[in-house]
């Protein structure tokens, strides 16, 4: 079974995926797993990467692409099948993820996309808050400190409200063609993620248990 996850930042993308790869027996490829794997391993893509990666620049597709492609074309995945999560990121991407499947004579069964409203997922993003003296973290919503005085904690900046907003801006305008493209194909499973999560993962089983 060779799958995608998608989802939002703080749609439980994560924690779904460690499910399905220890209940379907499926190779999780996570991109920075296979970033850091292709340039211990110094293969041809890995070290190419790590020529941008040392001067601090981003790396490009064409490299990411073939990363992807080394870590697809490995045995095991003949055998179990993979997950691959946080790839592709744009939709110039997903085309290329396009051509390297089949030039790998591989089929993708499904997509599962972890669907959570975004005003809900800026409330869990943003509420992290940090005590100044002792350094706990607490949620303003999720796990309030018992004697909450604002002046006593702040936040980080990737966890302030406009942070976290544009960071879900970028990732919906990026997402929304990606998806489009796989509904074409007719492979997507919308998976509702605003339950308890083992519930989400009751709704993906289902899916999953169908598409074997």
């Amino acid at each position: 079974m060779n799958l995608l996850i998608m989802g939002l930042p703080g749609a439980g993308k994560g924690t779904q995926a460690a499910k399905i790869v220890e209940n379907f027996k499926v190779a999780h490829i996570s991109t920075g797993d296979m970033f850091r794997a292709a340039m211990a391993n110094q293969t041809e893509m890995g070290l190419l990467a790590k020529s941008y990666i040392d001067k601090g620049e981003l790396v490009p597709d064409n490299v990411t692409n073939g990363i992807v492609k080394e870590r697809l074309a490995q045995a095991d995945i003949k055998e179990s099948g993979f997950l691959l999560d946080g790839f592709p990121r744009t939709i110039d991407q997903a085309h290329a993820l396009d051509e390297i499947l089949e030039e790998l004579g591989i089929k993708l069964d499904g997509v599962i996309n972890i669907e959570v409203d975004p005003n809900s997922l800026l409330e869990r993003l943003s509420g992290r808050i940090i005590h100044r003296e002792t350094g706990e973290t607490f949620h303003k919503v999720f796990n309030p400190p018992v004697d909450y005085k604002e002046e006593d904690y702040y936040q980080r900046e990737d966890d302030k409200p406009e942070t976290v907003k544009r960071r879900l801006d970028v990732n919906i305008a990026q997402g929304e063609p990606i998806l489009a493209h796989y509904r074409q194909m007719n492979l997507v499973h919308d998976i509702q993620g605003n339950q308890d999560i083992n519930d989400v993962f009751t709704d993906i089983k289902k899916v999953l248990e169908k598409l074997k």
